[in-house]
């Protein structure tokens, strides 16, 4: 009994997070904080860096990470009522997805901004949502490949450019050859990529807002002491700072929480696909808090919006399932005869029926989206 009403629970969140409403909602929302964490490290930067430095970087970042990982714990386990905290037998698992979303990816992201232009480093870290997509279909084959998928990333890939347009022809001088500032930034976008991947296949065993405290806090750790063995420091004397690096840390438990509840219920290609829309958000916000000089003019702004969304539809909206007219097909068995669509049975509990008419459609999700 306890069984059947823990699988009922979970069902109930599960068509939750398969909303396609709830979806937009919440990976919008999570881009949005990703876009303004851009405005509040250059904030954090000016209150806590007198001089910025690759250690007093990684200091920074390791605090900001490490926080996010408490703060995730805390509120999710008070909420819950228990403590949160990993299986043992997920531990290494928790580490494997620690290394590649905090370790390796900021390592390298912050190594190659030093290197590297904001610009080009803007495009480069863009390139994630296409590694994310092509390690779930190639290597561990968690759903398929086809033109929709590459189609949606060819466009959100051209609205981050469109919208880092200005600064990309500045820098025409230095070239686009992949120098090691460029690979440096690469190499973080792949690890991103893994670490969405690794994420939707460890919470199927484990409690994805768990892997995200849990890793925050390794991995958070492992870049603080990397920082301060490398002679990094930071001016904790201005408030400002302290409120700063609070919110920081606050964005990054909130955000990859709930992103790694979508991964769980959702295709990786069918989430990560909203990271296009990143950039947007952080180019919006810096120019609305810091009060910098447009670098990007409102035309390119808006087309880079409208390619972002096109690709983010592409992706998601099965338009040929919704225009078209519902022609329900009937289904008998020996206790009854009972009205099928692709979403599955109605009126009756044996959905063989439905099983087999969802395989006919190629594995097609209910609700007009596809995979």
């Amino acid at each position: 009994m306890e069984n059947k009403e823990m699988n009922t629970a979970e069902d109930r969140v599960s068509r939750i997070f398969k909303n396609p409403i709830c979806i937009i909602l919440l990976a919008l929302m999570c881009c949005a904080l990703w876009g303004s964490a851009t405005p509040f490290i250059k904030l954090g930067y000016q209150f806590l860096m007198p001089e910025k430095d690759v250690p007093s970087t990684l200091l920074f970042a390791g605090i900001r990470f490490f926080l996010a990982g408490v703060i995730t714990v805390v509120i999710y386990s008070i909420a819950r009522r228990r403590l949160l905290y990993p299986k043992a037998k997920n531990l290494g698992r928790v580490a494997v997805v620690s290394c590649f979303q905090t370790v390796i990816q900021y390592i390298f992201f912050y190594l190659g901004l030093a290197i590297t232009t904001g610009v080009k480093g803007t495009i480069a870290s863009g390139s994630a949502t296409f590694f994310a997509i092509l390690v779930s279909t190639l290597v561990f084959r968690q759903e398929k490949l086809n033109v929709k998928k590459i189609l949606a990333c060819v466009l959100g890939f051209a609205g981050i450019i469109t919208v880092n347009i200005a600064g990309l022809m500045g820098d025409m001088s230095l070239g686009f050859n992949a120098n090691l500032g460029d690979l440096f930034v690469i190499i973080s976008a792949i690890s991103c990529g893994i670490s969405s991947v690794l994420t939707k296949k460890f919470s199927t065993s484990e409690d994805p807002v768990v892997i995200s405290g849990y890793q925050f806090i390794m991995g958070g750790a492992v870049l603080a002491l990397s920082g301060l063995c490398l002679g990094g420091s930071l001016d904790f004397g201005n408030i400002n700072g302290i409120l700063v690096l609070v919110y920081l840390a606050f964005l990054s438990a909130v955000a990859y929480s709930v992103w790694g509840v979508l991964l769980k219920y959702n295709h990786v290609s069918r989430v990560t696909v909203f990271s296009f829309t990143t950039p947007v958000f952080g180019v919006l916000l810096t120019e609305l808090i810091l009060n910098e000089e447009s670098t990007v003019e409102p035309v390119s702004l808006i087309l880079a919006l409208v390619l972002v969304c096109l690709g983010v539809l592409i992706l998601n909206v099965d338009f040929e399932k919704l225009f078209k007219k519902e022609n329900p097909t009937l289904c008998s068995d020996a206790s009854a005869t009972v009205e099928v669509d692709e979403a599955g049975c109605y009126g009756s509990d044996n959905c063989e029926c439905a099983a087999a008419e969802g395989e006919a459609q190629g594995g097609e999700d209910a609700e007009g989206f596809s995979e």
